[in-house]
């Protein structure tokens, strides 16, 4: 087990088993072909032509996108098929920056394989005997990865939201931090991925942040998500990425390029071109 594991575990998806999704002739997604015969009663919804499956037509603008797309992701949802329902509007689009064709709960995404954002921020801390990482532990109620470690602050990137508004948001939520302190957060980059999960495919982006909290700042979760904090030294942190499935998936790829970044790991390290070229698929 290493950290190369991590990457590649994140890198499972074979092409051959979906349909591109189609809208207004641009793909937004991807949809596992075993799961078309669920789509097929849907069919002023959608057309089925040459191995895609197309939005219809007829459902054209912004408005009517969302309403007929929720009206299908909620009957999903009763079939059993769509789970960890959240109310939480998602963009569907070809790229953040591109304008969205329609919203999507949230839990809906993996089953039609459109990319997810979300922010992880990194909250570390300089000690005399060198940095030291905040890690959070899942709560057990959580829809994806309970009980799993994750970064000190880490959400979803809903529809119609700042990315840095977000961060404040989430860092008071989940580890009660104050807005001055929060708006610290740096900007580093981001991680991608496209894997299969049991949820569906994961075809993510994650905006990650790195924010140097006061030796004095303990986090305290007020949203009921975390259910506890460590602080962990970095070479603890390393030897539990290396040694343990301890962490949620993609949580882990955010940690391991904080240790790029930071030179943790380097160039000598063992499979480091593949490790820095996977966290970007």
């Amino acid at each position: 087990m290493s950290l190369l594991d991590r990457v590649r575990a994140c890198q499972d998806f074979n092409p051959d088993d979906y349909l591109a999704f189609l809208v207004d002739g641009r793909q937004v997604g991807r949809i596992r072909a075993e799961n078309i015969v669920e789509l097929a009663d849907f069919g002023d919804v959608f057309a089925f032509e040459g191995g895609n499956v197309l939005l219809r037509g007829h459902i054209h603008g912004f408005a009517a996108r969302t309403e007929a797309m929720d009206t299908v992701t909620r009957e999903l949802r009763d079939r059993g098929l769509i789970s960890g329902w959240r109310e939480e509007a998602y963009p569907v689009g070809t790229g953040y920056s591109d304008p969205a064709l329609f919203d999507m709960e949230r839990a809906a995404v993996p089953f039609f394989g459109v990319r997810g954002y979300g922010v992880h921020v990194n909250g570390w801390v300089a000690g005399p005997d060198g940095p030291a990482m905040w890690i959070g532990r899942r709560a057990l109620h959580k829809p994806t990865g309970p009980g799993l470690l994750d970064q000190m602050v880490a959400g979803g990137q809903p529809s119609g939201m700042a990315l840095l508004e977000n961060v404040v948001k989430e860092c008071h939520e989940e580890a009660g931090m104050d807005e001055a302190l929060a708006r610290r957060a740096k900007p580093v980059g981001a991680i991608s991925y496209l894997t299969e999960r049991a949820e569906g495919l994961r075809h993510d982006v994650l905006f990650n942040f790195d924010i140097k909290v006061p030796a004095d700042f303990t986090p305290v979760n007020t949203d009921g998500e975390v259910a506890e904090f460590l602080l962990w030294p970095i070479e603890r942190v390393m030897e539990e990425l290396a040694t343990r499935e301890t962490f949620k998936f993609n949580s882990a790829l955010v940690i391991i390029d904080f240790l790029v970044r930071h030179g943790f790991v380097d160039p000598e390290t063992p499979g480091y071109t593949d490790i820095v070229a996977g966290l970007h698929r």
